[in-house]
């Protein structure tokens, strides 16, 4: 019995001792990937399917998705970071049909209301392009579509765009790639010429 009592404590001796080194561990934080961007470089996309044209990064890549006469889809793929920016394109047909689009518009964005914490809307005009649009960027850790914009010529052209990431929305990691394909959805928008 005494060689057992013995025997449990010079385990428990053991263990304590192998266990207390004096140092003090705590939990990591999370981290998360360090995500470096390129430079910013662009080019013109004009072809003549479309009765726009303007600059688009050169990381990225064009893919016309729908090209029927009164409308045109085209994605601007992020393949690194899993990104797009959607735009469609469509020829006015009458006065009323640019209040349609513009409403449509608006029925869209607002399907993203209900998971943003803020919106910060923004008017672009560049009259000598004749270019007028309306910005809005949608804040939140569950938005999926962090910026919106549609643009018209206010008489025969319509275009709307939307930025979308592919991914469980978390804006903390996600941040920089967020901007960076933001920045460029903007950069459309100011380099956009109509035919």
């Amino acid at each position: 019995m005494k060689i057992k009592i013995l025997t449990v404590s010079l385990m428990a001796l053991f263990v304590y001792a192998a266990c207390d080194s004096g140092q003090t561990y705590a939990p990591k934080p999370t981290t998360y990937y360090r995500i470096t961007l390129p430079d910013k470089s662009y080019q013109t996309y004009d072809t003549t399917a479309l009765g726009i044209t303007f600059e688009y990064p050169t990381t990225s890549t064009v893919v016309m998705k729908k090209d029927i006469p009164s409308v045109k889809w085209i994605d601007i793929l992020y393949p690194e970071y899993n990104g797009v920016i959607f735009l469609s394109y469509k020829k006015l047909k009458t006065p009323a049909s640019l209040a349609m689009e513009v409403d449509t518009a608006y029925q869209l964005l607002k399907l993203h209301f209900q998971k943003s914490t803020g919106v910060e809307e923004q008017s672009y005009n560049n009259p000598e392009e004749k270019v007028f649009a309306n910005t809005w960027r949608l804040k939140g850790q569950q938005v999926a579509s962090t910026f919106q914009f549609w643009a018209t010529d206010s008489v025969k052209n319509f275009v709307r765009g939307a930025v979308y990431i592919n991914s469980t929305p978390n804006y903390d990691s996600l941040e920089p790639v967020i901007n960076y394909i933001q920045d460029d959805a903007r950069h459309i928008l100011e380099t956009l010429k109509w035919k």
